[in-house]
């Protein structure tokens, strides 16, 4: 097994979907299923694991999967993974006539058989794809179903393979062709929408000086829930030989809704933790289970009372902001059952500063900040990841030492409003350092990030008593930079920052 392997088997869902999700046109689905499979003997494998995915997902998912590419040659928006291979085959140099012949074959085939033309271009020139679309245009549908399948599973193993060679990862492409592959084998249930009304209210959290949030009440308790079991019992179930020893998903799903009503805690990786020990008491046969949560959460509404307003305590709407997020894996080990990974996070964080950005762009060859600096306003998307030393402290709330998904976000956003960094890689320290230096009962914190700078399109509105300031803007490039990083308490002693910094 190479080493850049076992890092990739490292990595948290965020990254590893923020890295892979796009293996498979528009379709991140296909890395978050394969996530929870980890660890991968090689490159090969995870491909493998990938393409399974696919392939037993149900007929629907298949279908929009091939409707997510864009036609070739035409000239709409796309992914940069496909603007690179249109152009590498040299559809983005098309000439009218071969242009008009490619939309005329492009929109035939579309109409006969549902989604796009889709054909692995590398090594292609413009003729040989306008003769393979022609000879494909006759083709029985259920034979180009399958065709068109096969194809995207090419464009996503070369997509692979144009990353692992970006990363000079060379040595990993000569193992992975050599190597035997473990057996893949696990099965579950996905999107297991549970809404528990009036559970435990989320009490006793920790007071910081970045945040207002003090608890929750839980009068509704929303999650998603994803499940996988593995063990070897599952092969002979696999195999069609016996199926006496399986467990249908629509079982697991009623036995994790079912456990939502004995569940006292107050917290979703309490939930996840739970259940995950009462899968494998009751399921001694499975040998490991991963679960992860997407909280659903609901925001208080006001409502008009003789006195004023009032928060209401029947009526709450969805919340269409950012997300908290956990992941638990637990597993037999002799005849006790123990917990052997987990994270906690919060996902789709957007945050908009309008002006004082100071934050530069990667632009010079060494992928350092330039000296190039804005006040345009600044988008950053941000994901970020937290473990705890002692796992049930994250587990078990009456501990008192739950770190909400909520306070992680003020955080971010005050070290933002903050920050006097020139750089989005500095940034991330100094959240992560807040983070770390707050809550000392975290080990770990994590970012995927991606910033984007607002274009000006007019520099100066004319001032008004209304409107003192302003200015127009647009969206970027659709080239973005992004981060990844990681840090633990020994940075707080190796690589502190100072007290003007920190806003501390």
């Amino acid at each position: 097994m190479s080493e850049f392997i076992k890092l990739v088997n490292n990595w948290s869902i965020t990254q590893f979907v923020h890295t892979f999700g796009g293996l498979f046109e528009e379709s991140p689905w296909v890395a978050e299923l394969t996530w929870p499979t980890r660890p991968f003997n090689s490159f090969e494998q995870m491909m493998k694991v990938m393409t399974s995915m696919v392939l037993v997902s149900n007929e629907d998912a298949q279908l929009e999967l091939l409707r997510k590419h864009p036609d070739l040659g035409a000239r709409i928006h796309m992914s940069n993974h496909s603007v690179n291979e249109q152009s590498g085959a040299g559809l983005d140099h098309l000439t009218e006539a071969q242009y008009n012949e490619l939309r005329e074959l492009n929109q035939e085939y579309t109409s006969r058989f549902g989604f796009p033309f889709i054909l692995a271009v590398k090594g292609h020139t413009t003729d040989s794809i306008l003769e393979a679309i022609r000879q494909r245009n006759h083709r029985r549908p259920e034979e180009e179903f399958q065709t068109a399948l096969q194809e995207v599973f090419k464009i996503a193993s070369i997509r692979l393979e144009q990353w692992i060679d970006q990363m000079g990862d060379e040595q990993a492409l000569v193992v992975r062709a050599a190597k035997t592959q473990q057996r893949t084998m696990y099965y579950g249930k996905g999107d297991i929408w549970i809404y528990r009304s009036y559970a435990k209210p989320l009490t006793g959290i920790q007071v910081i000086p970045e945040s207002p949030f003090a608890g929750r009440s839980n009068i509704l308790f929303g999650m998603n829930v994803k499940v996988a079991i593995q063990g070897d019992h599952l092969l002979p179930f696999f195999a069609g030989s016996d199926l006496s020893d399986s467990l249908t998903t629509e079982a697991m799903n009623q036995f994790i809704l079912r456990h939502a009503s004995e569940y006292t805690g107050a917290t979703m990786e309490g939930f996840l933790a739970y259940v995950s020990e009462r899968f494998l008491v009751t399921y001694p046969q499975i040998t490991k289970i991963q679960m992860t949560g997407d909280q659903i959460l609901f925001e208080e509404t006001p409502i008009q009372t003789e006195g004023g307003y009032q928060v209401s305590d029947l009526v709450f709407r969805y919340s269409q902001n950012d997300r908290a997020t956990a992941a638990i894996e637990a597993q037999h080990v002799d005849d006790r059952v123990e917990l052997n990974n987990h994270f906690s996070g919060i996902a789709d964080l957007r945050l908009i500063k309008v002006e004082g950005n100071r934050l530069a762009g990667h632009r010079n060859a060494t992928f350092t900040a330039s000296s190039k600096t804005t006040n345009c306003p600044l988008a950053l998307y941000l994901s970020v990841n937290w473990r705890y030393a002692d796992p049930r402290d994250g587990i078990h709330d009456e501990r008192g030492r739950y770190v909400p998904a909520e306070q992680v976000r003020d955080i971010a956003a005050t070290a933002f409003h903050d920050s006097t960094s020139t750089s989005i890689e500095h940034l991330l320290y100094q959240i992560g350092h807040r983070l770390l230096s707050r809550f000392d009962q975290l080990c770990e914190v994590s970012f995927e990030s991606n910033s984007r700078t607002w274009e000006n399109t007019v520099s100066v509105i004319q001032e008004s008593e209304s409107s003192p300031r302003g200015a127009v803007y647009t969206e970027p490039n659709p080239s973005y930079g992004f981060q990844g990083f990681s840090m633990t308490r020994d940075d707080l002693e190796s690589h502190p920052i100072n007290s003007k910094e920190e806003g501390a």
